[in-house]
């Protein structure tokens, strides 16, 4: 065989059999018995007269009434060869024996009575007989709404019991019960590794040891240690809580079952119950292994809370399960439970207790280091230029997770695929950054050369404010470029803090607050563009008040409760609610007033800024610093800077539409 001929061979398509092409074939079955066995095929419809010449004639052998409708004429041999006849016998559909002529009588009474009539008046030998008849087709279209019923009960039963891990015979019915995790052993190696995880030191070092204790269990178990039952990973979204679970599963090689905690949740009452027996069944029979249930909190929500059905909720019956199954385990078992949640403080008390989860693994936000470590590898795939600096780059997304700076080098690879570039350049990292926290930029957004005006001051006052104040976080860029649903933003490089003072956070509501005090002090009016910034002055003046108890009038005192109870509960007094109000808003308008004081002082120097702000559209921190000559807190900004790391005010001083 030639090669071309294998060529077109392999190219063909591949035909699979589906048990649906059963159901067809006999359905068309069905329809072909129906459609060639019927009589009615070779009957010729006549009238009455044809009928009456045919009566008289005496070629008539037998008239049979189909149903008390219609009449089927059978012929006489001797009339079957007349020629009158043959027309209609010597067709396809015709078969010897079946009737050659239909006549619709209307009223059978009278029909049968004429008949009888000519047969005595002609001595006729015509016989009448009566008939019940019901096709196949007939009886199939008055069960047809018993079948469609039927049809898509088993649909959605074979969707529901199948496609998972241990289903057994094709996720039938009777595997609805069966655990829906996928199972990754030495036929499925999972290829993830420490090495694939940047950052998250502390985190990895906590999950290190839970591998060595399922490689070496003899080590701990020979002093007398037992085995930890399971570990919890909580953090926001996106920090790499799965994937630290991935590279645990490649690291131990041991089998690894992976599910997420939605999948143990069915309309069925108990199918939760049997799945989590079943799963942990399974995992006993491999042991060493590892069962890893991300999202935990779709069933491991504290239970008595919210729960609109009483005490025989699915949902609580699942958790019950899990929690009877994790601490039923033997210490020789070798079975670790690993979970990962972003809501810790929603789950069940019972279910964070020492015996079951031993341990809780907090995944952050990663540092400035960790930063650096995660855009190390998400670059390795990407073409980049000379300039790109990957250190600048972690300084400029503080508050980025991982997924989020996964994200960023995309975003960049696509920004400058879309100019044509031939590598990644620095800038479009930089832009990246923009698009991600800003938005899309709005190009075409119409804008009028007076709106234009008044937002080159708002944004220029913070700029100016900002610069002024010791505290505040020292300025990047201010742009008037439309972006997402804000006119207009301020970028600031704040330092990671651990803890903040009260003058920190006063001179950032004054910073905050410069952009509607440079509209009141230039025009002598104020727009609705401070939204985000009054939201912002406002929710930090309550937290100050309320929750840190950096207020003198209110006092060290915070109505803040970490565990959530009290959301239907105002934990002051009217009179003490009065109080609050009156000091958030007196801190408020102190911070507004000092800002129109500072921007009063330098109000040239705000114009010029604004001025090169609707020039230019961008500027940056030099552009500031020709204007306002060098910043007075320079030298403590750069001690800053070298002692911890630097992030950007992602949006917060945002000017809304």
């Amino acid at each position: 065989m030639s090669n071309s001929n294998k060529d077109k061979k392999s190219n063909m398509p591949k035909f699979k059999f589906n048990s649906y092409w059963i159901y067809g074939a006999v359905i068309l079955a069905i329809f072909a018995i129906q459609f060639f066995s019927s009589g009615d095929l070779a009957s010729k419809s006549i009238s009455k007269n044809k009928f009456d010449e045919i009566l008289q004639d005496n070629d008539i052998k037998e008239i049979v009434v189909i149903n008390r409708d219609v009449a089927q004429i059978y012929l006489t041999k001797e009339a079957l060869k007349k020629q009158k006849h043959k027309k209609f016998t010597s067709s396809t559909f015709y078969r010897p024996g079946s009737a050659v002529y239909e006549y619709n009588f209307g009223d059978q009474r009278t029909f049968e009575q004429g008949v009888i009539e000519e047969k005595d008046k002609r001595n006729l030998v015509v016989d009448i007989d009566n008939r019940e008849k019901t096709s196949i087709f007939d009886a199939l279209l008055g069960l047809l709404p018993f079948i469609i019923l039927i049809a898509i009960w088993l649909f959605f039963m074979k969707r529901m019991s199948g496609g998972g891990a241990g289903s057994g015979g094709g996720g039938q019915i009777f595997s609805i019960g069966k655990s829906k995790a996928k199972l990754f052993d030495k036929d499925t190696k999972v290829k993830t590794t420490f090495e694939n995880v940047a950052g998250l030191e502390g985190a990895k070092e906590e999950v290190q040891e839970i591998v060595d204790f399922l490689k070496n269990p003899e080590k701990y178990t020979s002093l007398g240690g037992k085995i930890p039952k399971g570990a919890l990973l909580v953090g926001p979204p996106g920090t790499g809580k799965t994937l630290l679970a991935k590279a645990v599963a490649g690291e131990a090689g041991v089998p690894f079952f992976s599910l997420s905690g939605s999948d143990f949740v069915e309309m069925f009452v108990g199918v939760g119950a049997s799945r989590v027996r079943d799963l942990f069944k399974q995992a006993q029979q491999k042991s060493p292994s590892i069962i890893f249930i991300d999202e935990i909190d779709a069933i491991g929500r504290a239970r008595g809370k919210n729960s609109m059905t009483g005490g025989n909720d699915e949902r609580e019956n699942t958790l019950n399960q899990l929690l009877t199954e994790m601490d039923g385990f033997g210490t020789d078992t070798n079975v670790i439970v690993i979970a990962a949640t972003n809501r810790a403080d929603v789950l069940d008390k019972a279910l964070m207790r020492a015996g079951r989860f031993d341990r809780q693994i907090y995944v952050d936000l990663p540092d400035i280091r960790e930063r650096q470590e995660i855009f190390e590898v998400h670059i390795k795939p990407l073409k980049l230029s000379d300039d790109v600096n990957v250190e600048f780059l972690a300084q400029q997304t503080p508050g980025f997770s991982g997924a989020d700076i996964a994200n960023m080098c995309n975003e960049a690879a696509l920004i400058a695929a879309r100019q044509g570039k031939k590598a990644i350049h620095h800038q479009d990292f930089l832009d990246a950054v923009d698009r991600i926290v800003g938005g899309l930029e709005k190009k075409k957004k119409r804008i009028t050369p007076k709106e234009k005006k008044v937002i080159a001051f708002h944004e220029a006052g913070h700029a100016t404010v900002s610069w002024m104040l010791e505290h505040a976080a020292p300025l990047v860029k201010v742009t008037i470029v439309p972006r997402g649903q804000s006119l207009g933003a301020a970028w600031y490089l704040p330092a990671e803090r651990l803890i903040v003072q009260t003058e920190q956070m006063l001179d950032e509501m004054c910073a905050t607050l410069g952009g509607r005090a440079a509209e009141k002090i230039i025009f002598n009016k104020i727009s609705t563009g401070a939204l985000s910034d009054l939201e912002k002055v406002t929710k930090q003046a309550r937290a100050m008040v309320t929750v840190y108890g950096l207020n003198d009038e209110v006092g060290n005192i915070t109505y803040y409760d970490s565990s959530g109870n009290d959301a239907f509960v105002k934990p002051y007094s009217e009179e003490t609610g009065k109080k609050i109000d009156k000091e958030i808003s007196k801190m408020i308008e102190i911070q507004y007033q000092r800002a129109i004081d500072l921007l009063s002082k330098n109000k040239e120097k705000l114009s010029v800024l604004a001025e090169l702000l609707l020039e230019k559209e961008v500027i940056f921190k030099d552009d500031l610093q020709k204007i306002f000559g060098k910043r007075p807190f320079e030298e403590l900004d750069v001690e800053i800077k070298q002692k911890e790391p630097v992030e950007i005010s992602s949006g917060d001083n945002v000017t809304d539409s």
